[in-house]
This record gives C-alpha cells, structure tokens and sequence, in this order.
C-alpha cells in the first residue's frame, strides 16, 4: 500500500509539473488587410490602384464578418492544436501598457485605412526590419507570457483560366502567423494560402473591383483556407515548444 502511494505521489507531481510547464503565448496583433493586392494580373496595371483604393473605403465592402469568423476559429478551434496556451485575450487588450504601447512604423491615419484590426487589438508591424517591435512588445509581457504571436489575413487577386480579355480572376487569401519568445527571437513565422472557388471575369482585360464582385471571392478564399487549417498549423508548430 505504501508503495502505491508513493507511486501515485509521484505519478501526480509529473503530472502537475508538466501541466505548469506548458507555456504560455499572448496574441498581440490581429488584422486583416483591406488593401487587396492586384501584382499577378501582371504589369502595367498599376492604375487599379484608384479601384483598389475605392474598395478600401468603401463601407459595403464590410470584412468584419470574415475576419470576426477567423478569429473565432483561431482562438476556438486552431489553438487547440498548439503545442502551447494562448493567455486571454482579456489579459492583452485591457492591459494599459499594451494600449499605450507606440510601435516603431506605427501608421498614420491615413495608412490605418488599410487594416481592419479585430476589437481593440493594435496594429504592430512583424517582419524584415520589425525587431524593434517584436523586441519591445514581447519584453511588455515577458511577466505574463513565454512568447507574443501575430496574425493577419491579406487578400489577393490572382489570374484564373483565359487569355487577355476573356481572362477570369480569382482571390487568394493568405494567413500569416509569427511567434517570438520572451526575448523576441523569432520561433517561427509561416503563411499559409488558398484560393476562392469563385471567380470573376475580366472586362476589356481588367477585373470588376466593386464590393459586390471582389466580397463573395474575399468569402470564398478564407472559407478554402479555414478547411484543413488546424491540421497544417499542427504540423507545422510541432516542435514549437522546444524553441520556446
């Protein structure tokens, strides 16, 4: 009997260290990209720049629901895949430090346009030159967290089946997932893409930028992309938690 008991101690206390040990990851930033990209329909249509410009500022051209859809399968069901916790989202969007927080490249009004963040996340930018901000906003919450990971979706049209003018087009959505420790190292960065099952058609050779067209493709694409997600994110990620 003795035996057992030590045997079930010991059981319990590798147990309980393995749970405390998990590590746990802040969400910093959370947005989608409004300013939907046009570079593969090829050179010398930099002109769509106006459309594409209208479309952002368009009030019908709404991505609240499709970014609200991401995020719900992200913090539901995506992070159950993670080799690690994602803390509250509570702890970081009502946290003072985090709201005052001034990133280097921080946008102007103007630029701010572009990206639609979920609640009240803010926008800090990630990636070649960004170390001063993974650096900062990492150490803002090394007392809370191991590591700070950023999530966005872009969108871009891409060229479907045709030639020239009888050319039809398609949308790609691409999510973007960083994570960096509590020093802001970089873990690991991926994106992963998929493109919509609708399409659209070329007009005298140029897409149909109007919410009405370029929204159903938006829909489509993340729809596609959201499919197996979880899955690729855990393969990914896998040995994640060793680097952390």
């Amino acid at each position: 009997m003795k035996k057992i008991k030590i045997l079930y101690l010991a059981l319990l206390v590798i147990s309980q260290l393995g749970f405390s040990q998990k590590k746990k990851i802040a969400v910093v930033t959370f947005y989608a990209n409004k300013m939907v990209a046009f570079d593969d329909l090829g050179v010398g249509l930099d002109f769509l720049l106006r459309d594409v410009l209208n479309l952002r500022d368009n009030p019908n051209f709404n991505l609240n629901p499709i970014l609200n859809q991401y995020h719900d399968n992200f913090f539901n069901n995506y992070s159950k895949e993670l080799p690690f916790e994602l803390i509250s989202e509570n702890e970081v969007l009502n946290n003072a430090a985090y709201q005052a927080f001034q990133p280097k490249f921080d946008l102007s009004k103007y630029e701010a346009k572009n990206y639609l963040m979920f609640d009240k996340y803010k926008y800090i930018y990630e990636g070649l030159g960004g170390q001063a901000n993974e650096v900062a906003i990492a150490k803002l919450f090394a007392d809370k967290a191991d590591g700070v990971m950023f999530v966005n979706i872009d969108f871009a049209l891409e060229k479907g089946f045709g030639v020239g003018s009888t050319a039809t087009v398609k949308m790609r959505a691409t999510t973007r997932m960083a994570l960096y420790n509590k020093t802001g190292e970089k873990v690991f960065a991926f994106s992963e893409s998929e493109r919509s099952k609708k399409t659209s058609v070329m007009v005298s050779g140029l897409p149909i930028i109007t919410p009405e067209k370029i929204l159903p493709m938006c829909e489509s694409a993340l729809t596609e992309l959201m499919g197996d997600l979880g899955k690729r994110i855990a393969k990914i990620v896998k040995k994640t938690e060793m680097k952390l």
